[in-house]
């Protein structure tokens, strides 16, 4: 613990700006910030104070972009608020003051006397931002050692290549009105995908990408997916149940995938019944839209 001769009014209020602190008091309260040792200040009597992240997260538990932002924050095991955003009506104009495309995630985060409601939006750059403030398994932070920017480029290049690549599929075929055997050999096409970019990058596994005993954010990033391709295929409506079957095969993803899945920060927000009638729901709602024009 760093013992930092700060008066205790002073984290008591935690308003940083009102007392004049060295620059080497400042520096010690940004690492430890950036560290997630929040209760790791005290002040020269020995009492500890937190002085912890202030978060309001905006979201809606059906949609898979939000779900990063959850897992990502119960990695972290940072306290939130949350804040649920109706996705089926028009957004009211508070929350697109708060974020003018109305999508979800979004944070408002405050650090007194450091950040002030500042807020952050989209949750790719959610997920990372919140990593980036507080280094972990999840994202080490670049200098922690020599391995940690290569760690998180190939991170980075796991996530692109899983939506960009493997997850491009999922929309076509849902939103598909084909015939069954069409359907089929989208569906087959969606398989050699997964298994010709997806499954070599999951070779080291561990259980997690890149040997990781723990979540990263190549989980981050695709676990919400992974969810919904299972269950969505389970269901059989909107994906054929042979798409879950063949990826189960697959020895490397596989394995990784029921890791992923296993994971409670992955599973805290996870209505498996809910989230598949919504899915169809709205695919129901979109096909029809579809057709009327």
């Amino acid at each position: 613990m760093y013992r930092i001769p700060l008066e205790e009014t002073i984290l008591r209020d935690h308003n940083l700006e009102d007392h004049n602190l060295d620059s080497y008091t400042t520096f010690k309260l940004f690492e430890l910030l950036s560290s997630g040792n929040m209760a790791d200040v005290s002040t020269a009597d020995g009492k500890v104070a937190n002085i912890g992240p202030k978060i309001i997260l905006y979201t809606n538990h059906q949609c898979p972009y939000a779900h990063r932002a959850h897992i990502a924050l119960e990695e972290l095991n940072l306290s939130y608020e949350e804040v649920f955003i109706d996705l089926a009506t028009p957004r009211e104009q508070w929350y697109l003051d708060i974020n003018p495309r109305g999508l979800v995630p979004s944070i408002k985060y405050t650090v007194e006397g450091i950040h002030d409601n500042e807020i952050v939006t989209e949750s790719a750059i959610v997920a990372q931002f919140l990593a980036d403030s507080f280094p972990s398994a999840l994202s080490p932070a670049t200098h922690a050692d020599p391995f940690a920017p290569l760690r998180r480029a190939r991170a980075a290049y796991f996530a692109d290549t899983f939506n960009t690549k493997a997850n491009a599929a999922l929309w076509p075929l849902v939103m598909s009105t084909a015939d069954a055997e069409t359907k089929e050999k989208m569906t087959l096409d969606w398989i050699a995908t997964v298994k010709k970019e997806l499954e070599p990058l999951l070779a080291d596994a561990g259980p997690f990408f890149g040997g990781s005993a723990e979540l990263t954010m190549a989980e981050v990033l695709t676990a919400p997916f992974v969810l919904r391709w299972e269950a969505l295929s389970k269901d059989g409506s909107l994906i054929p149940k042979i798409f879950w079957e063949k990826l189960s095969e697959l020895p490397n993803f596989s394995r990784w995938a029921k890791a992923v899945k296993d994971r409670k920060s992955v599973t805290k927000i996870w209505d498996e019944a809910k989230i598949v009638d919504g899915m169809k729901k709205n695919i129901e709602k979109r096909r029809a839209a579809a057709a009327s024009k």
